[in-house]
């Protein structure tokens, strides 16, 4: 099976929603939603596929801030990390800054924790506890194919930040090192901000990585 991925960067802080699914495939999965609705909505009408789900990888403003309005347009689920259902559920209580917003906020349709294995849009979704960015933080691994979607964990050539409420700076890494002791280094990451990268180059070069650099 190959993959069909679609990035679009959206919002002010340049957050990258996706849409994958099955080459050939009619049924779609979209990442973190997090802001222009109307565009996200208008690119998966143009892959003439149905949104099969809607997943989380955590629930910071800008990669949830369009979850309302795709999810009402689409009909389709929201699946949330456990420990963030809260912060959907009351967005602008937990949005940091002035001039973000307002957005929608929304009641998880089906919960996460790690360590499952979602059967949707023909694909097997393996879901990864990976917290550290945020607490309830978890990335999707599709099953048999060389694709993490990691939200805001690794990063070409950085890694998530970790002074917001919940961040911890030794726990990410711990979770960056799980993702690659589980995965090939050819594995494409698609990342919450910047461009894709693997779990590869980031072993070698990434300057926050000593530690789990082989």
């Amino acid at each position: 099976m190959a993959l069909d991925v679609e990035m679009l960067t959206v919002g002010q802080i340049g957050e990258n929603c996706f849409l994958f699914w099955p080459q050939g495939g009619d049924k779609l999965l979209i990442v973190d939603p997090g802001e222009e609705a109307e565009r996200i909505l208008a690119a998966v009408s143009a892959t003439g596929a149905t949104v099969e789900a809607i997943l989380l990888t955590h629930c910071h403003f800008d990669h949830i801030g369009a979850v309302a309005p795709v999810a009402r347009a689409t009909g389709a689920p929201v699946y949330c990390p456990e420990i963030e259902v809260p912060v959907l559920a009351d967005i602008m209580a937990y949005v940091p800054w002035e001039g973000f917003g307002p957005y929608e906020s929304y009641e998880a349709d089906e919960i996460v924790r790690g360590g499952e294995t979602l059967e949707l849009a023909g694909m097997e979704i393996e879901v990864v506890f990976t917290p550290g960015h945020s607490p309830g933080h978890v990335t999707y691994a599709v099953k048999g194919e060389p694709a993490i979607f990691s939200g805001d964990v690794l990063f070409q050539g950085s890694v998530g930040r970790v002074d917001l409420p919940g961040g911890d700076g030794p726990t990410l890494l711990a979770s960056i090192g799980k993702l690659m002791d589980a995965y090939p280094e050819e594995t494409v990451v698609h990342p919450g901000h910047m461009g894709l990268t693997t779990l590869g180059a980031e072993r070698a070069s990434n300057p926050f990585l000593g530690s789990l650099a082989r």
